[in-house]
């Protein structure tokens, strides 16, 4: 087969994931690799269809067909993917970082009647009261899986026609949990059209052909893998290659291994493989794209320099509310357009009111973020298909304005955006990493684009503190390598030198630590932050006098950050007593 052949006709149509996979029946060309083994997409599809058969007799009639899933990023992890899409059953990827009654809670919480994982997971499992019985407990490798699966080898896609027929595309096939890195996770339904519709999707704008190999390096239990991984993959007949668990030291050796092409991230992975030592074989590699969220413009231009790869940073909430297309003419920074037809706004999140335009200066950085930077929203129809067995959650996600004429709420996203003059959006943080400094509304994720400039810092993290009087305070958490020190001179030489350092941006305390604390997603876990706050193990620096953009170059030479010491703590935390908020630091 030649370099670059488009997927073949016969799966392009495809509306469901149970066509997909059926599609790759006879097709002996490698479809999944992980270590030295190799499966076909025609082996992938057999044991697909041999699982589904074992679904179906596990289940008794009656019992909800939900599948929960506690493994690593195993060839066994697609192929229940698959054997859930052919029985027209829903998979929930379950988040080991999850322990305890929680994990117990999520079982319960998605109806699960089958439990697939791995022995090195059995000790979560531990002790707990789970909602289903040990024989619906399936471990992959033990002996006794392999013996409850061997009467069914042999199955073929074409074989389980009945019952049930072909599962229909509005039949249910993710219940992706959201991150946690806000808050207590949520389960979004997604069904197998949308799930097909985003797999052609993203095929079609990335270029999938059928001979690239999608390094699966993120978590499968989390949409980012499946929706923008395994899915485009699927619907442009390219293999996939299964890393257990992201590590920023073996992905260039496992890309080179598998002859990775394609690699999805979120969050700090791409800051991870940056802080990496450099090597004269960067290059050395067949990759040649990468697709995810939050690695910010300074760091993709930083990773396409050291590697020679290009990164594409898209924006589609995991919820299927809202999407924006890139396009040829997408400017730095940006994220793109609505798709032809998408009626989505930045409005103010208390009185749903459009908010202006951004304005820029010639390097593109935001000069009016105060009254440019509000919630994202889509005013029109969504793909959005609930959260499951939350109908508060659900509600919540479209409420208010739009009701009254199209019998639904507009979808509101949770993410802060500004909008360019030419109609591209550019993201701008989460609703909840928003910060209210002396009266003006600041987003954590414009400052930390600020702070991602500063060469020795390896990451930053900004989130709220609350003042002691009124509102809150910046604080950011900078990741410095091993041995290095904090220089507060050439901190605060730096903000003084930022152009687009707003009056109330500059960190008021300034934590330095090895690396940032991130989710099992790879995402910063800001709620973690901001609850210990200055009270926190590693070293802490504060500026009782911030230095505040360019303001601050007026000042004399120096710093004005110093260690926050044990007096330091000790007097601010009486004078959050002294105006009763010393119970917003819990928060």
């Amino acid at each position: 087969m030649a370099p670059n052949t488009p997927a073949p006709s016969g799966s392009s149509g495809a509306a469901t994931l149970a066509e997909l996979v059926r599609a790759q029946w006879g097709d002996h060309r490698v479809g999944a690799k992980y270590g030295e083994l190799r499966l076909t997409h025609h082996q992938l599809a057999g044991g697909a269809a041999a699982r589904a058969a074992l679904l179906r007799e596990l289940l008794p009639r009656g019992v909800p067909p939900h599948v929960g899933v506690l493994l690593d990023n195993v060839p066994e992890y697609p192929l229940w993917l698959s054997a859930a899409a052919l029985a027209g059953a829903a998979v929930a990827g379950l988040n080991p970082t999850r322990r305890g009654p929680e994990l117990a809670l999520d079982l319960a919480h998605t109806d699960c009647a089958l439990l697939i994982t791995e022995r090195a997971r059995l000790p979560l499992l531990a002790g707990l009261a789970l909602p289903l019985p040990p024989e619906r407990i399936l471990v992959v490798d033990a002996p006794a899986y392999r013996q409850l699966l061997a009467p069914y080898e042999g199955t073929t896609p074409d074989d389980l026609t009945s019952p049930g027929g072909t599962p229909a595309p509005a039949t249910r096939m993710l219940l992706t949990f959201t991150s946690g890195s806000t808050g207590a996770p949520k389960a979004a339904v997604c069904s197998q059209g949308r799930l097909a519709a985003a797999g052609h999707s993203l095929a079609g704008r990335l270029g999938v052909c059928r001979d690239d190999v999608h390094y699966l390096c993120m978590p499968m239990f989390h949409g980012n893998a499946v929706i923008a991984g395994w899915a485009p993959a699927l619907a442009g007949g390219a293999a996939v290659a299964l890393c257990p668990r992201f590590s920023a030291s073996a992905f260039l050796p496992d890309v080179r291994r598998y002859e990775a092409t394609y690699f999805t991230y979120v969050g700090r992975a791409v800051q991870y493989l940056l802080a990496t030592p450099p090597a004269p074989d960067d290059r050395d590699h067949p990759l040649r794209r990468g697709f995810g969220t939050e690695a910010g413009a300074v760091d993709a231009a930083r990773f396409a320099q050291r590697f020679g790869v290009r990164l594409t940073e898209g924006y589609g909430s995991s919820e299927g509310g809202a999407a924006l297309q890139r396009t040829p003419d997408t400017p730095p920074g940006a994220l793109g357009r609505p798709a032809p037809g998408d009626d989505l706004a930045v409005v103010d999140p208390e009185t749903g009111a459009e908010l202006p335009r951004a304005r820029l200066d010639p390097a593109g950085r935001l000069l009016n973020g105060a009254e440019a930077i509000g919630e994202l929203v889509n005013r029109g129809r969504s793909s959005f298909e609930g959260y499951w067995r939350n109908p508060e959650a659900t509600a919540a996600r479209t409420r208010g304005r739009g009701a009254e004429r199209t019998g639904a709420g507009w979808y509101w996203t949770g993410d802060l955006f500004f909008r360019d003059a030419a109609g591209f959006f550019h993201f701008a943080g989460r609703t909840d990493d928003r910060l209210r400094v002396d009266s003006e509304n600041l987003a954590a994720a414009m400052i930390e684009n600020i702070l991602a400039r500063y060469a020795p810092a390896a990451g930053a993290a900004v989130y709220a503190v609350p003042d002691p009087i009124a509102g809150d305070q910046v604080m950011a958490a900078l990741a410095v390598p091993d041995g290095a020190a904090f220089d507060p001179d050439d901190f605060t030489a730096f903000l003084a030198a930022q152009p687009d350092l707003g009056t109330k941006m500059a960190p008021r305390f300034v934590r330095t630590m090895a690396a940032l604390p991130v989710t099992a997603t790879n995402k910063v876990h800001r709620v973690a932050l901001r609850r210990e706050g200055f009270r926190c193990p590693d070293p802490v620096w504060w500026s009782p006098l911030t230095p505040q953009g360019p303001a601050a170059r007026a000042r004399p030479a120096g710093s004005t950050y110093r260690p926050f010491t044990a007096g330091d703590r000790s007097a601010l935390l009486a004078l959050y007593r002294e105006h009763d908020r010393a119970h917003l630091l819990d928060r």
